[in-house]
């Protein structure tokens, strides 16, 4: 238990996010997590309007963390005035879906040419329940009850941004946050139109200053730069009318069997549990394979592990063995290792098999051992070799401890300033270089 309080204390001093969440209930009864009420807000209607990027609702959101307007602001806060979002998506099975985040309306001016752009954030792990949707967090940074301990972590990378002024809009990605379906956490196909959606749904905000000619980025670190990778792949085919001139992509989940033996037995063990849950809501195959092997202790803690967010998830399974789960005593990644049609699932979800549109900005930690470093330089040289432009930076960083989360987190915040800086250079039309055949070795 104290190795786990230790790991918790450095996710938070790390800003890191904790959170709780809640399961689908009667559309008349308001839906309750860990002893949070999920706003009604997120709640879809029955009938979705037709097409993807369509708003649905919106209302004014209030920022946790904002400033007075200062002189020459006109009396506008700082960073900018926010509005929470639901808008229409299309799933992995080629479902419509409703979609949460939260768009900001920057006070700071566009000193570029043409008209405001706008980046699209796609947030690191936050869990799976709705509680931890990352509109939520922008709302209350910090929230502590019996059972809850949330904190919003991607926030300084929003004001980073925002700080540039260009406008941005952070998803909450499909069932995170939204109360009818499970979260499908890191699956790319949802989380990639997830992303180019919300590029689309801001256009109809009223007040808006983003258009459908501004230019567009897109940003995520781990989980959210899977799921911004996954956009530059996708939005050829999926949306092209998004004018995406620049992704930033940190610390990609760029093939899940690799990195689920990077998680499986670490500080975020949980964080396994969120994705064979996801993957078993959209996959038969996978979900055939799942009931066959989990014993109870599996089943109970996969259920348990859909109300939870990080902090949760480190509290109650860190540096759980998947082994534990399992009849036969093997680990999931073994299971679907040897089942082909479990492992198509996984094998489906692989980035790196279509070009990228526009530049990419892919930088992990040399150290990482959560989300693997060799596989996330491997998304960069499949691209290379496609003839995409992209620049890939390893951070080198010394040992900070295994399974610990820190080989991870760090380097979310050593390249952040330069993340930001790069994206900004794109979006004011700036040609980015390309480092594909100069590419620092494996390390």
């Amino acid at each position: 238990m104290s190795r786990i309080s230790s790991v918790l204390t450095t996710v938070v001093a790390t800003t890191a996010c904790v959170c709780a969440s809640a399961s689908p209930a009667a559309a008349t009864d308001p839906v309750v997590s860990r002893g949070v009420t999920i706003p009604a807000f997120y709640t879809p209607p029955a009938e979705l309007p037709s097409g993807n990027g369509k708003l649905i609702r919106h209302e004014p959101l209030r920022l946790g963390l904002s400033l007075p307007g200062l002189p020459g602001l006109d009396g506008r806060r700082l960073p900018g005035t926010a509005t929470r979002l639901m808008y229409t998506s299309t799933d992995s099975n080629g479902r419509p879906v409703a979609v949460t985040g939260a768009y900001i309306e920057p006070s700071a001016g566009w000193k570029g040419s043409g008209p405001r752009p706008l980046v699209v954030v796609g947030s690191g792990t936050m869990g799976q329940g709705d509680q931890c949707a990352p509109s939520l967090a922008l709302e209350n940074p910090l929230t502590l009850t019996g059972r809850t301990v949330s904190f919003g972590y991607e926030t300084l990378a929003v004001y980073r941004l925002l700080a540039t002024g260009a406008a941005v809009v952070v998803t909450d990605y499909a069932g995170l946050g939204t109360t009818d379906r499970l979260h499908t956490y890191v699956n790319r196909v949802d989380e990639g139109h997830a992303m180019l959606d919300a590029a689309r749904a801001v256009r109809s905000v009223p007040g808006a200053s983003v258009t459908a000619a501004s230019r567009v980025g897109m940003y995520g670190y781990s989980q959210g730069g899977g799921a911004s990778a996954a956009a530059a792949e996708l939005q050829s085919t999926y949306a092209p009318d998004v004018p995406l001139v620049g992704t930033y992509s940190g610390a990609p989940p760029a093939d899940l069997t690799e990195v689920t033996k990077g998680i499986d037995g670490s500080a975020l063990a949980g964080a396994l549990g969120w994705s064979i849950n996801g993957f078993a809501q959209a996959s038969p195959a996978l979900r055939e394979v799942v009931e066959a092997n989990l014993n109870d202790a599996g089943r109970e803690a996969l259920k348990d592990i859909s109300t939870t967010c990080v902090g949760d998830a480190i509290l109650g399974y860190g540096f759980t063995k998947s082994t534990k789960w399992t009849k036969n005593g093997k680990s999931v990644g073994e299971i679907i290792a040897g089942e082909p049609a479990a492992q198509a699932v996984l094998d489906d979800q692989r980035l790196g098999r279509l070009r990228p549109t526009g530049p990419v900005r892919l930088a992990t930690g040399t150290q990482d051992d959560i989300v693997p470093h060799a596989q996330a330089r491997q998304l960069a040289v499949d691209w290379c070799k496609k003839g995409a432009d992209v620049t890939y930076k390893a951070v080198v960083l010394p040992n900070l401890g295994d399974k610990l989360l820190t080989n991870h987190l760090m380097p979310l915040l050593t390249d952040q300033g330069d993340a930001v800086d790069w994206l900004a250079d794109r979006l004011k039309g700036k040609a980015a270089g390309s480092n594909c055949w100069t590419m620092p070795a494996q390390p």
